[in-house]
């Protein structure tokens, strides 16, 4: 009975010693949680794919599997830092900006809003050809005389160079072998003294298109630009019949706008790129954020 007895005084000893230098140990601090961070995108189908794909080149995310020009938030498969995305109308993103973290912009937007992709976005994409601005009309109209003089006007030397001497390389002409800005195969004598209507975002493209404007006149023809500043009603009223043709949208966009509303609409001519540029909001830089490891 003694020896049992001193067996648990020793073991109650031995608790006692353990809990005193475990009370004495320092607790480990832990571990500060990073503030979520907050970046707006827009909210089409295709401009949302094309700023993930920029967030994915960047190294921040990466996307499922297949997931391409379509991809949308929920196809985010690894995103380190806990990124909330914010879907916003395409024009409100400069106006959100302060408000979050980063926002992904249109360049014609940005440029809008006096932000320039080259100078103030932390990130820039490159310019892929799969974004080329196009001139859009109304399927079965592109072979039209006025519209054919309409193309070979943007796609003039003078446009080309407007484009190189004005944006900084926030616009890049993709036209090769630029021209005069007139089609032999056109009898300007035959539409001398007509209207042609256009559907343009201020900037860059009616800026653009103010240029083109010059070259038709010197031929008595009369381009009238009409300025939106939204990705609908430009393609409504080009199949409508209401105006003649569009100038603001990539091809992807316009395929998926086509795809979603019945609209019969084609690209006529492609003209320049507008690299899409991550912008700093409440956050000054990408240097804190993690990478997909």
């Amino acid at each position: 009975m003694k020896k049992i007895t001193k067996v648990l005084i020793a073991s109650l000893a031995a608790l006692s010693i353990a809990g005193s230098l475990s009370a004495k140990e320092p607790k480990a601090k832990k571990e500060k949680k990073a503030k979520p961070v907050t970046i707006a995108i827009p909210n089409d189908t295709t401009n949302e794919a094309r700023a993930l794909l920029l967030l994915e080149a960047g190294g921040y995310i990466t996307l499922k599997e297949g997931k391409g020009i379509t991809a949308t938030p929920l196809d985010v498969k690894d995103n380190p830092n806990g990124i909330k995305f914010s879907e916003v109308e395409a024009a409100q993103l400069p106006s959100v900006l302060r408000d979050v973290d980063f926002a992904l912009i249109n360049a014609n937007y940005a440029l809008g809003a006096g932000l320039n992709p080259t100078k103030d976005a932390v990130l820039v994409e490159g310019s892929s050809s799969v974004y080329v601005n196009i001139i859009g009309v109304k399927a079965g109209n592109e072979n039209k005389p006025e519209i054919k003089a309409l193309i070979a006007a943007v796609k003039s030397k003078a446009v080309k160079d407007f484009i190189a001497n004005n944006y900084g390389g926030a616009v890049i002409s993709v036209v090769e072998n630029a021209g005069d800005g007139y089609d032999p195969s056109v009898d300007y004598n035959a539409i001398k003294g007509k209207t042609v209507s256009i559907a343009a975002t201020p900037n860059p493209h009616a800026e653009i298109l103010a240029v083109a404007k010059k070259i038709l006149a010197e031929k008595g023809v009369n381009l009238k630009i009409v300025e939106f500043n939204d990705y609908v009603q430009p393609n409504n009223v080009v199949d409508s019949g209401e105006i003649d043709a569009n100038y603001f949208q990539h091809l992807p966009y316009l395929e998926d706008f086509n795809k979603e509303n019945g609209t019969h609409i084609v690209s006529a001519a492609g003209i320049h790129v507008e690299p899409f540029g991550v912008y700093p909001g409440k956050t000054k830089s990408l240097a804190g954020l993690k990478k997909v490891e």
